[in-house]
């Protein structure tokens, strides 16, 4: 939706805007990120972002800091990357701020895709006789959002596929050894795909072979910390070790192992008094050895889980890859050769039969990190 023209000044004012944004990743779930900027006479007087759930959205950020800075909030021009919010939630609506500020003029870039709000803010600063203008930088401000933008619809998770992998194709030899296939340039880059996660998820033999954190590890503080992970494994006959990191470290209120319906209720009980359980229901074609995975999704989606991370094995990769789940990948290819028939591959599973049947990837993204090569692409 487009009203009326904008400026270059329009998307430099945008730009900025759509950095502040980006403050909030990781920190915002289960809303989107949002940067906002106060401007008058083509220079900033205020600017904000929404920090986290339940505290002021940018747009009132954007309002208090130029007030802070002893500045005229009324008459001003507002530039924010979601169309804001005119509907009661943890906070007031932010079309009530914006009115009452006495702002002259909205500037947009992206509309809410939640059905029940699309466009209902444009129609609610317009009668109260501020201008809006849509759609700048509109592009940039919806990728920044997939995540939300795909929950907020569909009510389950974005789903991101990651594995670091050889030249090959393989995550581990033969003898599951994989540490370390990618740099720490890689490593750090897949630990801020870990902050940008809700959720991250692994199969039963990754935990059994390696006994992973799955934790963020990066810097915090106060005010914009990123909560801790929520931490899924995928382990059908519930066989997790009691003594894994995942079940005895500080975070395993956060851990969650999803089970089958033919696993033993005594494993169950014992795994019950470390972690969540979750029992998948059986009769779906779509599973990963016996878990609905379709089922998982719309439960995640249900507690507000808006982006799942997956590092799990290469079976765990392929149940959702070619079982429509996943919706990007993030692949690293290291300058190794590894070879040998009974490496692990990045996606196993049984394969397909024709052509038609892989998967096809598009916007692809291709870039080097460190000596690593990195693929970011959607999945069709």
């Amino acid at each position: 939706m487009q009203s009326g023209r904008h400026t270059a000044s329009d998307e430099t004012f945008m730009r900025r805007a759509l950095i502040l944004a980006r403050r909030g990743l990781g920190c915002t779930s289960p809303n989107p990120m949002v940067g906002a900027v106060l401007a008058r006479n083509n220079r900033i007087i205020g600017q904000g972002w929404h920090r986290a759930a339940g505290q002021p959205h940018a747009e009132v950020e954007a309002i208090h800091d130029a007030q802070r800075r002893g500045q005229k909030v009324r008459g001003a021009t507002l530039y924010v990357t979601l169309e804001p919010c005119c509907t009661h939630g943890r906070t007031p609506p932010c079309t009530e701020t914006i009115i009452r500020a006495g702002i002259r003029k909205v500037v947009v870039a992206a509309t809410d895709p939640n059905p029940a709000h699309n466009g209902r803010a444009f129609k609610v600063l317009r009668r109260a006789g501020i201008r809006v203008i849509t759609a700048v930088l509109a592009a940039e401000a919806t990728e920044l959002n997939a995540a939300f933008n795909h929950w907020i619809v569909h009510r389950t998770p974005f789903v991101t596929v990651k594995a670091a992998m050889t030249l090959d194709g393989k995550i581990a030899t033969r003898d599951g050894e994989s540490k370390w296939i990618t740099s720490p340039e890689a490593r750090a880059f897949a630990m801020e795909l870990r902050r940008a996660a809700d959720a991250i998820l692994v199969g039963v033999n990754t935990v059994l072979q390696d006994d992973p954190a799955l934790t963020f590890r990066g810097t915090r503080n106060a005010r914009n910390a990123k909560p801790p992970l929520r931490r899924i494994v995928l382990d059908s006959m519930a066989r997790t070790p009691l003594r894994s990191r995942v079940l005895t470290d500080e975070h395993s209120a956060f851990t969650t192992i999803v089970v089958g319906p033919q696993a033993p209720a005594r494993r169950i009980a014992r795994l019950s008094r470390r972690a969540t359980v979750l029992v998948a229901p059986g009769s779906s074609r779509r599973q990963h050895s016996g878990i609905d995975l379709r089922w998982l999704l719309r439960r995640l989606g249900r507690e507000n889980v808006t982006h799942l991370l997956v590092e799990g094995g290469g079976e765990v990769n392929a149940s959702f890859l070619f079982g429509g789940f996943a919706h990007r990948i993030v692949f690293f290819y290291a300058p190794k050769v590894l070879g040998g028939r009974d490496a692990r591959r990045a996606v196993a599973g049984t394969g397909i039969s024709q052509w038609p049947e892989a998967r096809m990837l598009k916007n692809l993204q291709w870039s080097r990190i460190g000596p690593d090569l990195l693929l970011q692409a959607s999945v069709l």
